[in-house]
């Protein structure tokens, strides 16, 4: 049998807590039967050399040590790996639960009476007296696990636990979490998977950490449980099919909701009286976008190390774009990434990089060019206008500038937040997470944003590349505004130069910016409820032509990336449906694409 110890900073106490773990092992268990192995967290104080001490005088003791953190859910398996017993157990160093129990947790695995056996704080007979701070968090916790992951437990979070070997060797490779969230996914797939998992009460006195702690608490228990959840209860429901249908619904609900205050015939009626010379007009224009789309995204990879022909890039972008109009929850990001893997060898991390970076010279782009007329309306006492417009707005119009409004503000403030920490030596988003917590979890929240940011900074934090990447950016939105300028001057030629430039500018940035949240594939619905509420709130337009002008524009813009897309397949041999499927696969394992057939 082998005793996993997790330590973090434990000097203090990793001593004695050893010695009662071998005195107690020893009062049940024969001689050379059991082992203590002190899973060691990358400290930074002595334990180490007391781990290593021990290990040196008593050959019952193992010590591993980590030259980083692992977390909590890291340490412990790399332990149990390396362990030797076909019965793995764990427990706190602040021996939190009273060690009596350890022989009743060993023997109901060794015995084959149970899998995995877990001690319990929550159980009717022995409900624990935990202060508020902590044992209102955790019922809360507990509950929510028992509800989204359908969970038979009441407690997951308990720190003594043991599993037989074969379990663990079974579960292991599911289990995603390395932190604090690492326990309950073992509970809960031991479960799903079929195992006998039985819990049982302790008696458990409250040491250590009592404090709420923002990031491991909510960010990361709070997140897991949702991953978990989908991967768990959706995902293996949420086929091609489904996945299609569900976009196809909500795009559809999103324009039937207009119907409540349109008429869907005046709406057709403008559309046939569109000037079809200007409209194709505006196909061409669009049409020229997209090779700047290619060299915007070449000069992306270049700054990250990798050079590419234009050509291949348009076409994966192409093919993406694409996959953003057929799938919900832009799985077509995901495909870019697979495709120049998979195509001109591309790291798939250095995929996922260049799209970060994409999305924020967007969001930027965009969120700049609204500023800049709202500036404008403002100057020209229009303010109050446009006020009304949205706060007198219903449906899906409100709902698309709401999201519009935020998705700019988080975009120009996480710039601004890269921007300040690239320009000094004290790392800002370290800090910043720090200030609220000082968890592993943290730091692997910290690791993630830090990659994010360098990548980030790798294109922009030069004057060459900020200024290449961000001057295309510009062209191929300006392009983007002009083919729905040229649209909506088809509908009404008779609005005025500046203003129809003002609010087509306006019309489309909001538009954009409501698109970004995934809430139907390709934004359907969010860009004509913005574009049309904020068209009719600032110009003497009715609402019928307004979205005619919206539903005409964005379908000629989804007309030329679907022709686009599906000839980039053809042309690079990519099938949408295999290339989704695949780099949803990597993007979970987190591992590098395969070759495409």
């Amino acid at each position: 049998m082998s005793v996993v110890l997790p330590a973090y900073n434990e000097a203090d106490t990793i001593e004695s807590t050893i010695a009662t773990t071998l005195r107690r092992l020893g009062s049940f268990l024969d001689p050379g039967t059991f082992e203590v192995i002190v899973a060691e967290d990358g400290c930074d104080d002595r334990t180490p050399e007391i781990a290593d001490r021990l290990a040196a005088g008593d050959d019952r003791v193992r010590h591993l040590h980590s030259d980083e953190r692992l977390g909590r859910g890291g340490a412990l398996e790399a332990a149990f790996r390396a362990a030797s017993g076909d019965t793995l157990v764990y427990f706190d160093t602040d021996l939190a639960t009273d060690m009596r129990h350890l022989e009743e947790l060993v023997t109901r695995v060794e015995s084959g009476s149970a899998d995995v056996a877990t001690g319990s704080r929550w159980l009717p007979e022995n409900v624990a007296d935990r202060p508020a701070k902590r044992g209102v968090p955790s019922r809360i916790y507990n509950g929510l696990v028992r509800v989204f992951l359908r969970s038979d437990l009441q407690d997951h979070q308990c720190g003594f636990k043991a599993i037989s070997r074969d379990a663990f060797d079974s579960l292991e490779a599911d289990i995603a979490d390395a932190h604090w969230f690492w326990d309950t996914e073992l509970l809960v797939r031991a479960q799903r998977g079929g195992y006998e998992v039985v819990e049982f009460p302790v008696e458990w006195t409250p040491k250590g950490d009592t404090k709420v702690d923002l990031v491991r608490d909510v960010l990361g228990m709070g997140s897991q449980i949702l991953r978990t959840w989908w991967q768990l209860s959706v995902r293996p429901r949420l086929s091609q099919r489904v996945g299609l249908v569900a976009g196809a619904v909500l795009a559809v609900v999103a324009l039937f909701l207009m119907t409540r205050y349109l008429d869907f015939g005046a709406v057709l009626a403008e559309m046939r009286e569109a000037d079809p010379v200007l409209v194709g007009a505006a196909t061409v224009v669009y049409l020229l976008s997209w090779p700047l789309r290619g060299l915007r995204y070449r000069d992306i990879l270049a700054e990250l190390g990798h050079h590419e022909h234009v050509g291949f890039l348009t076409g994966a972008v192409f093919i993406s774009q694409t996959g953003n109009l057929v799938f919900p929850a832009r799985a077509g990001d995901l495909i870019r990434a697979y495709v120049v893997k998979a195509r001109r060898g591309i790291p798939y991390p250095t995929g996922f990089a260049s799209l970060a970076a994409e999305r924020v010279f967007d969001l930027l782009t965009i969120a700049s060019m609204a500023g800049a007329v709202l500036i404008g309306y403002t100057v020209t006492g229009r303010t109050a206008e446009l006020a009304r417009t949205v706060v007198g707005a219903e449906g899906a119009g409100r709902v698309a500038v709401v999201v519009a409004t935020g998705v700019g503000l988080a975009a120009v403030a996480a710039a601004a937040a890269i921007a300040l920490s690239a320009r000094r030596d004290r790392d800002l988003v370290a800090a910043a997470v720090y200030r609220v917590s000082t968890d592993s979890y943290a730091d692997f929240v910290v690791g993630v944003i830090e990659r994010f940011v360098d990548d980030l900074q790798a294109v922009a934090g030069t004057r060459r590349g900020f200024g290449r990447v961000g001057t295309v950016s510009a062209v191929v939105w300006t392009l983007d505004v002009v083919t729905a300028l040229l649209v909506l001057a088809a509908f009404a030629p008779g609005l005025g130069a500046v203003e129809l430039v003002a609010v087509s500018f306006f019309a489309v940035s909001v538009g954009n910016l409501a698109k970004v949240l995934p809430l139907s594939p390709g934004g359907v619905g969010l860009y004509e409820g913005a574009f049309t509420l904020l068209v009719v709130g600032l110009t003497p337009l009715g609402p019928e032509l307004a979205l005619g002008a919206a539903v005409l524009d964005h379908a000629v813009k989804n007309l030329v990336t679907v022709i686009g897309g599906y000839a980039s397949m053809v042309g690079l041999n990519v099938s949408l449906t295999t290339a989704v499927k695949e780099s949803r696969g990597v993007r979970d394992r987190g591992d590098e694409a395969p070759e495409l057939d």
